[in-house]
């Protein structure tokens, strides 16, 4: 299992992950909305201000007070680096 940081230490699972996005537009406001009244919403901004809607595979949706691309960026990282405990197969 292979963890993204989503900052302040927080991670999430990058298999979980479906898209990350801006939460400017109205249809991920209301996503945003809809995930906080059926109680699907993670805020880990810490009181900041949201930068990017981190939407997963089960229906929760992750608020995080990092850009978009640093996360898919640090996704990126995590995918080309084998995780901890896996075995490199060129070896």
């Amino acid at each position: 299992m292979k963890l993204i940081n989503i900052g302040f230490g927080n991670m999430v699972s990058a298999n979980r992950l479906i898209a990350i996005v801006s939460p400017e537009s109205a249809p991920i406001k209301r996503i945003i909305s809809d995930a906080r009244e059926k109680g699907l919403l993670i805020d880990a901004t810490y009181g900041r201000r949201t930068r990017a809607v981190l939407i997963t595979d089960c229906g929760y949706i992750i608020l995080s007070a990092i850009q978009p691309e640093t996360v898919a960026g640090r996704m990126a990282n995590r995918i080309d680096t084998p995780a901890v405990g896996e075995e490199n197969e060129e070896e």
